[in-house]
């Protein structure tokens, strides 16, 4: 039978050791970690540049002992980012590229009996052989999942198919009834072995089964009378299958699986239809990283994020930029969250091994995630032709990407998540079953009203293209508010005023199949530098450590939620001057009234959004309540004089476009390594002061590059705490380099890396 073990205990973890660990116990320097684990929890999230290496993990199992001879030992590792290498008692087992999805190596030679020494090199070092290359996010290294010890018979269900179950199921209705077929890889058959697959409902009662002979590769055909639908969030109904190896009386091998019966389809001019009905989605893009866990989660965490995400109303969720775990797709399947999976090809990079890395990386997702029912797109890559990044390569490597996804899976979609940039005539529209687009109208370019303006014409002349929304939205911080809110002071209330106006185009145009706010969770991204925080992209409706849900969370859930609701936005603007305010309510009734110390005020009709003016405040503190039935909701707002200061972003001049990640310095200087015991772009500008050669070689490049004659005040005159990367940028020397930020950058840095520390 097939026994796994759970190594998730009792793990060392070195950042020094230079040699394969072979032996026990483990000599040198390392530390207890216990799985998930990460060594980026922290320096991955405060804006300085992370430790990206390559760090040993180490542990010891007990071969498993099967009852009878020719059974199999295999190493699972949920993930290893983003390279990983296993090895057992020293000897190498496998190689794996790509930092995201499941892989296993075959140990059995590798293993003795009794105890035996696993040890895993994670690497996750700047390279163009893998992919992520430059992304707005953090490139988390670490055994951040699950590892697996799994002994089987000799005959048993595939191990060896791209990390996956080796079970496929589709699950298709006709009339009251289901069509199943089961597809599953066996290894090791002698005759006469028989593959049985008994399928269960929710409640456990059996609803189908049916036996045939094994062979390699073995196909089983089942009927599920008055089958019930998977149908989003209104009933997400699952059936489990349990396949096993028979031989004679004895079981050789089980597994098991949940799917789903359902139909979809996407029209160009519907939108999305779920079960033969039109089924608008719209949902959000998550990131699987958390406030100082990095992306290190327990199942519990996981299975949060994907209810407060149905909390919020939503329907779907893109899970970006790369394959999420098993827990993440589970939470969907029974939640009923329709899910847009994707691999992390974007940006950067066409090396033909990181190529074909990319390319086994979609296999494995599509094999390794087959059976979810919430599935419904495999994403190709994000945002490729950003900063006009059109490389001859491009085509051939989509094209790549699409066969690789048919040759496992010709029913789900794929989408290519393109950015504003993007040629809307460029022959990489041809390639995707769908596309979507990444705009963020109001916040890097244009206003609120852009969106619409940019759907119509675009649906206008290219009426056959199915169209999603992938990502739009904008940042925003719990500390600042504004009565008039604009573009780049990042309030809670411009972020809810942009949310609002999105919804609005969203709800007159059913041909936008799908809806993708960015982002769900604010998320460690290391080079940002964003409304006074380091380290984070702020756009999430909730905060990073899932404590506080800003405004905008509950926008959506007016416009998405079913459980009655009212919320008074502005709660964290509690000092607003003046006697009389605004007050803004959100709900999903159609009534709501605004009481101030328990006196009735007002009473308002309508839908989603309820503005109370002229409300009255008292210096000491007036309680106000909106109330509509059974729902309520309670803040305390003060009068005072004046407008806070600390509500107000200190770095705030005027209502701007924001940079784009891909346009950041900052981006490009997280990239760049700094040598231990030479200068680099992350010194500050004090340090550099204290050396002449490093003083001499900034300015030296700063006259080269602008060919001006600078004085040396330009960084004497400067704040001392600003990196070199952060002075690039800073007011009053920024004019020097505008247009040339990133040259800038990379010169000086060049320049520095050559100087030694004394």
């Amino acid at each position: 039978m097939r026994m796994i073990q759970d190594l998730s205990k009792d793990w060392l973890f070195s950042k020094t050791c230079s040699e394969v660990p072979c032996e026990w116990p483990v000599s040198g320097n390392w530390e207890c970690v216990t799985l998930p684990h990460t060594w980026n929890a922290v320096d991955g999230q405060i804006g300085i540049p992370f430790d990206r290496g390559a760090y040993w993990y180490v542990t010891r199992f007990t071969k498993p002992q099967q009852p009878t001879a020719g059974g199999r030992v295999y190493i699972e590792v949920g993930a290893a980012s983003l390279v990983g290498e296993v090895y057992v008692n020293g000897k190498f087992a496998t190689r794996h590229v790509g930092g995201f999805s499941a892989f296993r190596a075959d140990v059995t030679d590798l293993c003795h009996e009794g105890e035996n020494v696993l040890a895993i090199l994670c690497d996750n070092r700047a390279s163009d052989k893998v992919y992520p290359q430059r992304a707005d996010f953090t490139f988390y290294g670490g055994l951040y999942r699950y590892v697996h010890v799994i002994s089987v018979a000799e005959g048993h269900f595939t191990l060896d198919d791209l990390g996956s179950l080796g079970v496929y199921i589709d699950a298709v209705p006709e009339g009251d009834a289901a069509k199943v077929t089961v597809r599953a890889g066996i290894d090791g058959v002698k005759n006469p072995e028989q593959i049985s697959v008994e399928i269960t409902d929710e409640d456990g009662e059996m609803v189908s089964e049916a036996w045939a002979a094994a062979d390699k590769n073995v196909t089983v055909k089942l009927t599920i009378p008055e089958a019930k639908l998977w149908d989003g969030t209104e009933e997400a109904h699952l059936y489990h299958a349990r396949l096993r190896l028979v031989s004679y009386n004895e079981v050789l091998d089980e597994v098991e699986t949940d799917f789903g019966v359902r139909t979809f389809a996407v029209d160009k001019e519907k939108g999305f239809i779920l079960n033969g009905r039109e089924y608008p989605l719209h949902g959000v893009c998550r990131h699987q990283d958390r406030l100082y866990e990095g992306n290190a989660l327990s199942q519990e965490e996981t299975y949060e994020d994907a209810c407060l995400i149905a909390e919020m109303g939503a329907n779907c969720v893109r899970l970006a930029h790369y394959q999420q775990s098993q827990d993440m797709y589970d939470a969907c399947d029974e939640l009923g969250l329709a899910v847009w999976a994707e691999i992390p090809y974007f940006a950067t990079s066409w090396d033909d091994d990181a190529h074909a890395a990319a390319v086994n990386e979609i296999k494995e997702m599509c094999a390794q995630n087959y059976n979810h029912p919430s599935i419904f797109f495999w994403g190709l890559s994000n945002e490729i032709l950003i900063s006009g990044n059109d490389n001859p390569k491009l085509l051939g490597c989509h094209e790549d990407l699409q066969k690789a996804v048919k040759s496992i899976d010709r029913n789900r979609l794929t989408v290519i998540a393109h950015e504003y940039a993007a040629g809307w005539d460029h022959p990489l529209h041809e390639i995707s079953d769908v596309e979507a687009w990444n705009h963020y109208f109001g916040w890097y370019r244009g206003d609120f009203d852009d969106l619409g303006k940019w759907a119509d014409e675009y649906h206008a002349k290219y009426p056959d293209r199915r169209v999603a929304i992938s990502e739009y939205g904008c940042d925003a911080l719990l500390t600042y508010h504004s009565e008039n809110p604009v573009k780049m002071d990042y309030t809670e209330e411009y972020q809810a005023m942009m949310h609002e106006a999105a919804l609005e185009v969203f709800s007159t145009r059913p041909w936008i199949w799908g809806t993708f706010v960015w982002n769900m969770f604010d998320f460690g991204s290391f080079f940002r530098k964003e409304g006074g925080t380091k380290g984070r992209n702020n756009k999430g409706l909730v905060t990073m450590d899932r404590k506080i849900k800003k405004d905008s969370f509950y926008v959506y859930k007016a416009w998405l939620g079913k459980e009655p609701f009212v919320h008074i936005d502005g709660r964290r603007f509690y000092e607003r001057p003046g006697k009389t305010t605004t007050v803004t309510v959100h709900s999903n009734l159609n009534e709501v009234s605004l009481y101030v110390d328990g006196v009735l005020f007002g009473t308002k009709t309508g839908s989603h959004s309820f503005t109370f003016e002229n409300v009255p405040l008292s210096e000491a503190g007036s309680a106000v309540t909106a109330r509509s039935g059974h729902a309520a909701d309670t803040i305390t707002l003060r009068s005072v004089e004046n407008m806070p200061d600390a509500f107000t972003f200190p770095a705030f001049k005027r209502a701007q476009d924001a940079t784009n990640w891909f346009q950041s310095v900052e981006e490009v200087a997280g990239g760049l390594e700094a040598k231990e015991g030479y200068y680099s772009v992350h010194d500050t500008v004090g340090e550099i002061l204290k050396n002449d050669a490093a003083k001499n070689a900034v300015m030296n490049c700063l006259v080269a590059i602008t060919q001006r004659a600078l004085g040396d005040d330009i960084l004497e005159d400067s704040d001392p705490n600003l990196t070199i990367s952060e002075f690039v940028t800073a007011s009053p020397v920024a004019f020097f380099f505008k247009g040339k930020e990133d040259l800038t950058v990379r010169k000086i840095h060049g320049a520095l890396t050559r100087i030694e520390k004394k």
